[in-house]
């Protein structure tokens, strides 16, 4: 049976809303922030529903013994922004995954060749091959840096089936790089939108996700 890239846009009025608030140019800094928190949080939402390991228990109501769904603390979550935009979304993905391990990976795009290179790395040397990964990028454009992220997961012995990405806005040239190389991955956004200009920026996109995010 053949993969293939599983891109999922939820028709969450809440996700539709906070993108409007985002993508708004004249919406202020402090604003754009809280945005993308709530798009942080009901992405993730969305992306754990059906991903979260659960087990079975017993607990004691106040009046008698009943079942429970839990969710298995044994098996590992981790939690990867990429910075920096990926931060204003990580407070939403962490709010609703409190004991996520957060692996934090600094990626920059060069503007002019549009290369991609990694100036803070604090992923562990090795992964366990049973760890759900969810990896905040706001911004699915060109496909480098996620291409980068995603490599960065799998030599530290990630599979790609049990990763998850969030992002605000994607680009068709973003996943189909994703889709060619790692058909298995799960991609949740709030929009897929038309394309690129010629500078690699989204449009219509919603700008520079980090810039907006932190004022500078």
């Amino acid at each position: 049976m053949s993969l293939q890239l599983r891109v999922h846009v939820p028709p969450h009025p809440l996700i539709q809303h906070w993108l409007g608030v985002a993508r708004d140019a004249s919406t202020p800094p402090p604003i754009f922030k809280s945005a993308m928190k709530e798009l942080g949080r009901w992405l993730t939402y969305e992306a754990i529903r059906d991903w979260l390991p659960t087990e079975e228990i017993m607990v004691q109501t106040p009046l008698a013994p009943c079942s429970a769904t839990m969710v298995n603390p044994d098996v590992p979550l981790v939690v990867v922004p990429i910075l920096r935009a990926g931060l204003a979304l990580l407070d939403g993905a962490q709010s609703l995954l409190p004991l996520a391990s957060i692996y934090h990976l600094g990626l920059v795009r060069n503007e002019e060749t549009l290369e991609v290179s990694c100036y803070l790395n604090k992923l562990p040397e090795r992964l366990n091959p049973q760890t759900r990964v969810l990896i905040t990028d706001p911004m699915l454009a060109t496909g480098g840096s996620i291409m980068m992220a995603i490599a960065e997961l799998t030599q530290r012995g990630i599979d790609p089936a049990l990763t998850r990405i969030i992002s605000v806005v994607a680009a068709p040239p973003a996943l189909q790089k994703l889709g060619a190389n790692y058909p298995n991955l799960t991609v949740y956004t709030a929009m897929i939108d038309e394309g690129l200009n010629s500078k690699g920026y989204i449009v219509p996109g919603l700008g520079d996700a980090g810039d907006r995010s932190f004022g500078t």
